[in-house]
């Protein structure tokens, strides 16, 4: 191809050629020329180290027999589930044959020798690998030694000897790096180092370990660590603030593969072995690699309503279909949005042993500026200028939290750290959010890494109203405050209960602190509105709304008059079917009345809103948004008011037979009657529960209007203990309907 060039005079151009780009992805890069050695980014692969490993070279005979020398005939890894190993590290309720163990913390293994151990004479090493290029400088090739004169950066010791069998206790540095390891056992003879073959049922997985005081990711809490590390079911909350709902959700981090799984989306980001023992780098690396949109991640992102190749958001029950489909196609999974994305992030951190939960904002700013301002842009009259107003709030935006240890920042900010990703806004360069500290974000000391200003915005904006004159300036009418960040929720911990930990982000609005908080962070370069404009003497009040889909009802507004002269409002009531994250899909209700209001006194304006006006444009999730603004006559005065409504959805009724025993045929029966006119077409339902049902699913072509369904599954429970099946249904016309059952199961 030839490319043409002006130079800076307007000349003639300069035609250069180049050859042709390559059809498809450019070719990987290797670091060929760069390093000595390949840069080791895969967990997956692993160089086999030789059996024997001589000290010099042989006699023309080649080496003497070594029967006289240590053999080793058997290691036993200790790696059942009801043995020591994995109880006391918190891995019994991984569904893996591997012994899984966390870092930090002493784990041990059973070796059988040929003879009886001479600890004065036999010298032998338990080696651990991990990755294509193991080095011992580079923490990927250990050594493990038993006596106390030489000892390596794990811990090694003898804890018994009983005939043959020698039983080693090993402690894995606490920053160890976390993934699969091979296992070898080496025994050192004059000749030479000869070793175990390499064998699957030796290798183990070391995970991030929040239960010893020297991890990164230590917590010192032990309800805390039981929620946000072992508890494989969530709640995650949505809605709006003035009617929040909620859906359980099946994190099944101990569910088979999808520790694997996990490793391979480091895998997949080429992210060095060496870093992966920084919760930090593991958490940014992994806040990209969670959606699609500049590293084919694990989740694609779709917020148009139309699912026709993929699974709708709000169809998914769990996290084990989307991990283990993403590692079996190595594909991305379609699709997700936001709290998809951080169900999923919660069970890769999680699985890896890093505490974290799903924190849900309520009115969340989505702000393109980079200012702490949400510019609403109004028309002369009072009515919103959709064309122009481009910031959106969302009614809800879940994100998750992590916890650990910030060397990087100073004293105080470690503990709990946002990360997020749902692709909204680029972080160097890439789709990603975080860590950023919370106690950071909720002290103004936005200014460290990472990402800390979009979060704080996210929680601290304002609602700016503006009027826009003929020539196009922009004059500051109203500035709602408090209406951002107005609550943050998560799951309690133990309990299905919801927890409000807005107190942790944010000091009391109007606070003495707050206002301190806002300045300091004024310095790091977020402005915000500072238009001190004079208190109203007319109120717009909204009332709130319960409804179901399909309802008719009637919008009442109340203007009141606080002043002692009459006050005459133009007014414009809108009434719009929106995306959650604010953004309009179609207008369904305009009025503009005009109202009159005696001095000292309220006025009820009611507009009868029939169904079948937002049915037909109804998007999933059931939004209907109100926004209601007036100019006072008398004063110029703009007044206003705003209200989302989310429609109620039907249940799905979910039954589990009683008296169940692990290992014993159940049964679960889902119902569900269509309460509409109309039919459902396209109906998919799935169910999952952790411990006691993989993810199952049914299609439905058609399901008639005022008709019932019933769906009995037959299931084997394989833990026991309280146990929820989580069951959804849905369809084009019909989203976000779920039902779940608890059952109690014998052992």
């Amino acid at each position: 191809s030839t490319i043409s060039v002006m130079s800076s005079e307007g000349a003639a151009p300069i035609s250069s050629s180049l050859p042709p780009a390559p059809p498809g992805h450019p070719p990987k890069v290797t670091n060929r020329g760069r390093s000595a050695v390949p840069i080791s980014t895969l967990n997956s692969q692993s160089s086999d180290v030789p059996e024997f490993e001589p000290f010099g070279a042989p006699g023309p005979r080649g080496f003497p027999p070594m029967s006289e020398y240590l053999d080793i005939w058997e290691v036993d890894m200790m790696r059942k589930p009801d043995e020591s190993n994995k109880q006391e590290h918190h891995t019994m309720l991984f569904n893996s044959d591997h012994l899984l163990v966390r870092r930090g913390q002493e784990f041990k293994i059973k070796i059988v020798f040929n003879r009886p151990y001479v600890p004065a004479t036999d010298l032998f090493a338990v080696e651990f690998v991990i990755g294509s290029s193991p080095q011992y400088s580079k923490g990927t090739h250990i050594p493990v030694f038993t006596t106390k004169d030489r000892q390596s950066s794990w811990g090694g010791r003898v804890t018994d000897t009983v005939d043959n069998a020698v039983t080693v206790g090993i402690t894995p540095a606490a920053n160890c790096i976390v993934g699969k390891y091979q296992m070898y056992i080496a025994v050192k003879t004059p000749f030479g180092i000869r070793r175990t073959r390499r064998d699957k049922s030796r290798e183990l997985y070391i995970l991030f370990n929040p239960w010893v005081s020297d991890d990164a990711v230590f917590l010192d809490d032990e309800a805390e660590r039981q929620e946000c590390v072992m508890t494989e079911i969530g709640i995650i909350y949505h809605g709006t603030i003035d009617d929040i709902s909620e859906r359980n959700w099946n994190y099944g981090q101990f569910n088979y593969g999808v520790l694997d799984a996990c490793l391979y989306i480091l895998d997949r980001a080429d992210m060095p072995i060496t870093s992966r023992g920084d919760p930090i780098r593991v958490t940014r690396k992994a806040s990209a690699m969670l959606n699609s949109r500049d590293d084919d991640g694990v989740l694609v992102g779709n917020w148009s309503g139309d699912y026709t190749y993929g699974v709708a958001p709000t169809s998914w029950t769990g996290s084990t279909e989307i991990l283990l489909t993403y590692a079996s196609s190595q594909t991305p999974v379609c699709y997700a949005q936001c709290w998809v994305y951080a169900a999923v992030f919660n069970t890769f951190l999680r699985c890896l042993g890093i505490p974290s939960r799903v924190a849900t904002n309520y009115f969340s700013a989505h702000d393109n500026d980079g200012n702490l301002k949400m510019d609403i842009i109004l028309d002369e009259g009072g009515r919103i200028d959709r064309s122009r107003t481009r910031d959106s709030i969302w009614n809800y935006h879940c994100w998750n939290e992590c916890y650990m240890s910030r060397p990087d920042l100073p004293t105080g900010f470690g503990g709990w750290q946002v990360v997020d990703s749902t692709p909204q806004e680029t972080s160097d360069g890439m789709y990603r959010c975080g860590p950023a500290s919370v106690q950071a974000i909720k002290h103004g000391q936005i200014c460290f890494p990472f990402d800390a200003p979009f979060v704080f915005a996210e929680i601290n904006s304002d609602v700016v109203f503006y009027t826009r004159d003929k020539d196009g300036t922009l004059v500051p009418v109203k500035v709602n405050r408090t209406h951002i960040g107005r609550a943050v929720f998560t799951k309690s911990p133990g309990a299905m209960t919801r927890r409000d930990i807005t107190d942790q982000y944010k000091f009391p609005e109007g606070s003495k602190e707050e206002r301190t908080v806002l300045e300091k962070a004024e310095e790091f370069g977020c402005p915000r509105e500072k238009a001190d404009l004079p208190a109203g003497d007319v109120d717009l009040v909204l009332p709130i709304l319960e409804l179901s889909v399909g309802d008719s009802f009637e919008l009442s507004l109340e203007f009141v008059n606080r002043s002692g002269q009459r006050r005459t409002v133009d007014a414009y009531i809108s009434g719009s079917v929106v995306y959650y994250t604010g953004v309009t899909s179609s207008e369904f209700l305009f009025k503009n009345p005009t109202v009159t209001i005696a001095p000292n006194n309220s006025v009820k304006e009611s507009v009868a809103v029939e169904s079948k006006k937002y049915m037909k444009s109804l998007v999933e999730q059931a939004n209907l948004h109100f926004i209601a603004t007036g100019k006072v006559q008398e004063t110029g005065q703009i007044v206003s008011a705003m209200r989302v409504v989310t429609l109620h959805n039907p249940k799905l009724n979910v039954t589990v037979s009683a008296g169940g025993k692990v290992n014993e045929e159940m049964t679960v029966a889902v119902e569900f009657t269509n309460p509409f006119t109309f039919s459902l077409e396209g109906v998919y339902i799935r169910m999952e529960g952790p411990g006691i049902m993989l993810p199952m699913s049914k299609y439905y072509s058609l399901i008639p209007g005022n008709s019932s369904l019933n769906w009995t599954e037959f299931f084997v429970p394989q833990r026991a203990g309280s146990r929820t099946v989580i069951a959804s249904l849905d369809c084009a016309a019909l989203r976000q309907v779920n039902g779940t059952a608890s059952v109690t199961i014998e052992p």
